[in-house]
Order: structure tokens, then C-alpha cells, then sequence
């Protein structure tokens, strides 16, 4: 895939919309260009996290492990940007990411992105903003779950340590 591809596929993204093309040159260049296949894993759920990824093409689903068993909380396309929380966290993933088919991407390590986040900080106010509506989509999505669960007459509290 073509330099000016990659680029207007990242200026299509929610996390580098508002980037000067310039920027989202260099992100590019400094980027890894990955290729995913059926069923194989882009990040597996509390490994370390350095990198996000960039969907370029393809789709992959979002997996979340609880209880021994994987569950698909969505399901993600060309695009969009996933593990963006290790680009400002060194904690383990909080979801696995899976390709659907052939999945091709751009890996933005965090120690790429902390550069370019110095040299263009509104980089860094876009990635808040995509973290503050996903986070916020979530805690809707729980209150929902916690609403029906009281229904059922089932609590959505965990209960005490066996």
C-alpha cells in the first residue's frame, strides 16, 4: 500500500482526523506495516501493551475473557485504531483483538507515538477525546447490563471472595 493510501486512511480515522498531512507522513514512515490473518491475534488480552494498531483493511473483533471463557464485545473495521490505551499506559491489554480474515495494519509503537505526541501535541487531545467516548460508551453499555441484571433480580456487584 501506497505512503498517500496510508495517509488518507489515517485521516479517516477518529484519532488522526484532525492531523496535518505532514504529521501523518512521518507517523506512517515510522510505523510498522503488519499483516493479520484469519483467527490470529493483533494483541491477546493482559499481555503487555506498547503498541496500538491502525486497521488499514479488514475487519478483526474485540474479545474480553472473563470466567475462562472469551466473549466478543465488538467488532472493529478499516480505520479505526485499537490498544490506543498502551500508547499512554504500560499496563497489560484489557482485551484481545482478533482478525477476521486478512487484516492489515499499521503498529505505532508508544515510544514512536511519545515522540510525535512532543513535536504535535494536538495528537495527543485527539487521543484523549476517542479514550473519553469509548470510555463513556462503555459505562453506558455497563449501567444497561447492571439495569437488566436488577431485573432478573440477579446483582451486578460482585460478590464477597470465595
Amino acid at each position: 500500500m501506497s505512503l498517500s493510501r496510508e495517509c488518507e486512511i489515517l485521516r479517516h480515522s477518529p484519532l488522526f482526523a484532525g492531523v496535518d498531512l505532514s504529521q501523518l507522513k512521518l507517523l506512517v514512515l515510522m510505523a510498522e506495516n503488519r499483516t493479520f490473518h484469519d483467527g490470529e491475534n493483533l494483541m491477546r488480552q493482559g499481555e503487555d501493551g506498547s503498541a496500538a494498531f491502525v486497521l488499514l483493511n479488514g475487519d478483526a473483533e474485540i474479545l474480553v475473557e472473563a470466567h475462562g471463557k472469551d466473549t466478543v464485545v465488538a467488532q472493529v473495521g478499516a480505520h479505526e485504531v485499537v490498544g490506543e490505551m498502551a500508547l499512554l499506559t504500560e499496563g497489560p491489554r484489557s482485551a484481545t483483538v482478533r482478525a477476521l480474515g486478512t487484516v492489515q495494519a499499521l503498529r505505532i509503537d508508544r515510544t514512536t507515538f511519545l515522540k510525535l505526541l512532543k513535536q504535535f501535541p494536538e495528537m495527543g487531545l485527539e487521543l484523549l477525546r476517542v479514550m473519553t467516548d469509548r470510555l463513556e460508551h462503555t459505562t453506558l453499555e455497563l449501567a444497561n447490563a447492571r439495569a437488566a441484571l436488577a431485573c432478573t433480580g440477579i446483582s451486578g456487584a460482585p460478590g464477597p471472595a470465595a
